[in-house]
């Protein structure tokens, strides 16, 4: 996952050379295998490469194509072949990823945005027209930033040289904060005001004066795969899936993937030896890698993740993650964290896992976020009602609210007036407001929108409700992944099977009732898959919650917790109500249950807030209480 730099004056002025300088030590962390740099007129764009493919090894970067354009990419394109068909005789197999989406826009111009599959995102500079160009892939794997002051904009991998090297103190974006305490801020929102995210599936156009963003796609609601028998569904989902761990295995060093004993990354990894077995050029080695504990009464997954082990005959690594990191407040007191998400110091199992990296040299990991939410692992049957709603099966409609009532154990009734509640109630004071209940009144209703999660209702005038409900849950996949902090130390990529754009197309295409059944959850991913992952995994429940750890956790940290929770700038600022935090922390010494991911998302706003007020980021009411916690923080964790 490489990074990128730039800066572009549209009044014509040279860009300043030092600005660049500025950048490069900052930048130099997250792309270890060398440097591109460019600095001419009103441009400068510096580039630091991470290398997880053999042809990113064949890029120079920043790029320069036959039309002139500058070109930095930073991505993995999945349909090369396809591209390559299309441009027909334009490029060939031999060009790098990079030298084919430039082919491609000077073919295409914007629209080559839609053709490009994979993770990616890329600026281009078009000095015929003075215009610069952002863009990112639909789920927004890759991040990239820019602000826009006066006549320049200034754009980044990362926010850090964005934050730091600002001219003026910054002011805070408070729904971003909001979206923080309950789910995630909204896809587009940095923390700060007047710094921007390119938002997931489009592209901004900057020039003089000017700034346009453009969505180039979305689900298409009039994509319709309807079978004939249930075993077209089940060969349609094993090609789709495994054309998808395909795509992500196409590295040159060994893969890591995650196994943590469900199906999610259960069928990743079986997914991919069958791949391997059959090709056995795919990938140079798949290693995995599992978490267990022994303090955790509900949470033993090694009967699982062992299952798998025994199936492919290898043992992966595992790194225990012990009671007390499950609630950590212990921060790195020496650099600047420019989101809550970053800044904390790593727990024990967080240094196992760079470990692990840093001596068998992985630079990409498989995970299986996504999985649960769009197979089926939420068992709603409301899409799948809502579709025979909206289209008038009534018979069919009155069939499946039999059979789900008695799954459910509700009355049909009120299946289906949850039904019709989609199309007409938007979440709006949800019990989400009233479990982050010590937020400051005033600050929850003006960002009510950001702490309910964004929700929305259905439009019954539409597309098909289940098409609605994959594109809300394809918005909250986007706004946790832009919440994700670039890992540097070491550098790796992470790469999303379930996040495949053809997969999720083919999902969104497919009746409701292939995903989940009445007493079938994930009924489609179950049996395409059954005789490749092992029986015990694919029939397991749901796994466990972890519930014992963080109060634990808690419990061995309140000195610090409680120190923090001192003169709190998030409360003097109008973010929280202090009272009401205070309360909480002494319900959670007495042993009450508290909602712990809020909780510890606050405190690490409070210790955001203190960090960017000591680095004089953002102004703030100075006070000796940050200094004095600097100092018991590192002395508690010297003697923890």
């Amino acid at each position: 996952m490489s990074v990128q730099f730039g800066k572009c004056n549209f009044d014509g002025k040279p860009v300043d050379p030092h600005d660049l300088e500025e950048a490069r030590p900052v930048l130099a962390p997250y792309g270890p295998d060398g440097e591109g740099y460019i600095c001419k007129e009103n441009v400068g764009i510096l580039y630091r490469a991470f290398h997880t493919t053999s042809e990113a090894r064949r890029e120079i970067q920043p790029h320069v194509s036959t039309s002139g354009a500058v070109i930095t990419w930073d991505g993995r394109l999945d349909n090369r072949r396809a591209l390559i068909e299309r441009l027909r005789g334009k490029v060939s197999e031999a060009l790098t990823d990079l030298e084919i989406v430039s082919a491609a826009y000077d073919r295409w111009g914007t629209e080559t945005f839609r053709q490009l599959i994979g993770d990616w995102a890329l600026s281009l500079w078009n000095p015929k027209d003075g215009s610069l160009m952002l863009a990112k892939d639909f789920v927004g794997t890759r991040h990239l930033y820019y602000t826009i002051e006066q006549d320049h904009v200034t754009w980044c991998s990362i926010l850090d040289p964005l934050v730091q090297f600002s001219q003026h103190p910054l002011k805070l974006q408070e729904e971003y904060v909001a979206g923080w305490l309950s789910f995630f801020p909204a896809a587009h929102l940095t923390p700060y005001v007047g710094i921007h995210a390119v938002p997931p599936s489009s592209f901004v156009c900057l020039a003089q004066g000017m700034r346009k963003i453009t969505q180039y796609w979305d689900f298409d609601p009039s994509k319709s795969i309807c079978y004939r028998t249930d075993g077209e569904y089940e060969e349609h989902f094993r090609h789709a899936f495994s054309e998808s761990v395909r795509r992500r295995l196409r590295a040159d060093s060994p893969v890591l993937a995650e196994l943590s004993g469900g199906m999610d990354s259960s069928s990743i990894v079986c997914m991919a030896d069958a791949i391997a077995s059959g090709d056995s050029g795919v990938i140079q080695r798949l290693d995995t890698v599992s978490y267990y504990t022994d303090s955790e009464p509900n949470w033993d997954e090694r009967p699982f993740f062992s299952k798998v082990e025994a199936k492919r005959g290898r043992t992966g690594s595992h790194i225990e993650v012990r009671a007390e990191d499950a609630f950590r407040i212990d921060f790195d007191m020496t650099g600047l964290a420019a989101t809550p998400s970053s800044g904390s110091c790593l727990s024990a199992a967080s240094q196992s896992f760079n470990r692990l990296l840093q001596v068998n040299h992985y630079r990409s990991l498989l995970s299986g976020i996504g999985g649960d939410e769009f197979t089926g692992g939420i068992a709603s049957p409301l899409p799948e009602l809502a579709n025979l709603l909206v289209e008038l099966h009534l018979r069919r409609l009155a069939r499946q609210l039999k059979l789900w009532a008695l799954e459910k154990r509700k009355p049909w009734l009120n299946l289906i007036a949850a039904v019709v509640a989609k199309f007409f109630y938007s979440g709006s004071g949800s019990n989400r407001q009233r479990l982050v209940h010590w937020l400051n009144t005033e600050f929850a209703r003006r960002n009510r929108h950001a702490i309910d999660g964004y929700v929305t209702t259905w439009n019954i005038f539409g597309p098909r409700p289940s098409v609605q409900d994959h594109r809300t849950t394809l918005c909250a996949l986007q706004r946790q992944l832009a919440a994700d902090s670039l890992p540097s130390n070491p550098p790796f990529e992470k790469r999303y099977p379930y996040l495949d754009r053809d997969f999720l197309e083919f999902i969104c295409a497919i009746p409701p009732d292939q995903l989940i059944r009445p007493g079938q959850r994930r009924s489609l991913m179950r049996r395409a898959l059954a005789g490749y992952v092992p029986s015990e995994v694919l029939s397991r429940k749901r796994k466990g919650h972890v519930a014992r750890s963080p109060v634990v956790g808690l419990s061995r940290n309140y000195s610090s917790v409680s120190f923090l929770c001192r003169e709190m700038r998030s409360a003097r600022i109008g973010f929280i109500d202090e009272v009401s935090t205070s309360a909480l922390l002494l319900k959670a010494r007495q042993g009450f249950v508290l909602p712990m991911i809020p909780f510890m998302r606050t405190l690490a706003v409070e210790w955001w807030l203190r960090n960017l007020e000591s680095f004089g980021i953002v102004q703030l009411e100075r006070s000796e209480e940050w200094d004095s916690f600097r100092v018991f923080a590192q002395q508690d964790r010297r003697c923890s």
